[in-house]
């Protein structure tokens, strides 16, 4: 089996990676780099049999735009539904990918290839890992795995009965230098959040990502202690309607104290794409809420809300101080508007007297401890650094490492 990875060695985001036999070969995943710096990748010149999609963050699946879209993609049912969900409500169209689903832990074939996709646990729902089997080889791919938040079960599943006779394991290591001892799990996420809304005089904002769903479960548990009305916008209560296809358990906008904050832009996205969004549109109106009923009670509602919901904020702290609780990654704030819609204003919120702003987040990705675990349960022959910036420090940190450069062939 012949190996190149074409991006991620030696960095975080736009991972791509290629295993070729001497009559097939397949791309694991065909991310979007998140650096500036990163190299380009020639995609119409990979030319695989197939793609497969480890998850639905952009720095995995961000570039299969420019892949032939006669070359079938492979992800799960839901990772499909929330990639279109958020291309709709930002205008871009559904995809136009041949794209075919797998399901975990079921085997599929892909020319010489056999993969079993692995369920894991991330900041992003429907998040995988793959053993490919080809020529007697067994590679493992973790994709972006954790240990601790609410599906922490399936790192334990996979550690405690792991893949046997792994010839070669690529592991992500996106925590190598950096710390989580602030908010270790999503229960220290929760307990935050609640002891911040539970004394609130008005709104509190919660800035984080539709599509980290522990968080948005974190939110609502919080409130419903609290006696608070969490509220969404249009595109996470979309989000929470893809979810109903796997759990009955996520909350959704027709949950008591929920609700859902309209606003024109996406509203005229779903007024125009009819046939997608089925009767959504209708439904999601008997749970409005409207500008004037939070101003009117603020200190009743916790505003589930991105970067660019800035402005709505400032109008809400003209009045009387209000709470801004950041719950992603500190990096984005040293972020410019053109990279993070709103960026800038939410970092300056951080010295503003008008704002209470609270830090309460755990990452997507696993710590080195729990890299060591699951290097130490799978055994591998051979680990390879891919998602990270300190591949070269993996030598120290794990048995049988071995940096492999962008670009460079391996044969396994």
């Amino acid at each position: 089996m012949k190996i190149i990875i074409h991006r991620g060695s030696n960095e975080i985001g736009g991972t791509c990676i290629k295993l070729s036999t001497g009559q097939s070969s397949i791309l694991l995943d065909l991310g979007l780099p998140l650096s500036k710096n990163s190299k380009e990748i020639d995609v119409a010149a990979l030319k695989p049999d197939a793609v497969l999609i480890s998850h639905p963050h952009q720095d995995h699946f961000g570039l299969i735009d420019a892949l032939d879209h006669n070359i079938p993609v492979y992800m799960g049912e839901l990772s499909k539904n929330l990639i279109n969900a958020t291309r709709m409500l930002l205008g871009n169209g559904l995809l136009k990918n041949e794209i075919r689903h797998f399901k975990a832990w079921q085997s599929f074939a892909i020319g010489d290839f056999s993969i079993t996709p692995y369920l894991v646990d991330h900041s992003a729902v429907d998040a995988y890992a793959f053993l490919i089997e080809a020529e007697g080889k067994r590679v493992f791919y973790s994709g972006d795995f954790r240990a601790h938040g609410r599906k922490s079960v399936l790192f334990d599943m996979i550690t405690k009965n792991p893949p046997k006779d792994i010839d070669l394991l690529f592991m992500e290591g996106t925590m190598i230098q950096r710390c989580n001892d602030d908010f270790p799990t999503e229960a220290d996420v929760e307990k935050k959040i609640y002891e911040t809304i539970k004394e609130q005089e008005n709104i509190t904002f919660l800035i984080s990502s539709s599509q980290n769903i522990d968080r948005i479960v974190s939110a609502f548990r919080a409130c419903r202690h609290t006696g608070k009305t969490l509220v969404l916008d249009i595109y996470t209560a979309w989000v929470l309607e893809q979810l109903k296809l796997v759990s009955k358990s996520i909350p959704a906008m027709e949950w008591d104290q929920i609700k859902i904050k309209l606003s024109y832009s996406q509203h005229e996205k779903l007024k125009n794409n009819p046939d997608f969004f089925g009767d959504f549109r209708k439904r999601v109106y008997q749970h409005r809420i409207t500008k004037e009923e939070m101003l009117a009670n603020p200190a009743d509602y916790l505003f589930f809300s991105k970067m660019s919901h800035y402005k709505t904020i400032n109008l809400h702290k003209k009045i009387k101080p209000v709470t801004v609780i950041y719950s992603q990654w500190l990096g984005y704030l040293s972020s410019m508007d053109a990279d993070y819609y709103g960026a800038e204003a939410i970092a300056g919120y951080q010295n503003d007297p008008q704002v209470n702003f609270v830090y309460a987040h755990t990452s997507g990705h696993a710590t080195v401890d729990d890299l060591q675990t699951f290097a130490e349960a799978l055994k591998p022959k051979i680990l390879v650094p891919v998602h990270t910036e300190y591949g070269n420090q993996y030598v120290d940190l794990f048995q049988h490492a071995k940096v492999l450069d962008d670009g460079a062939v391996f044969t396994l």
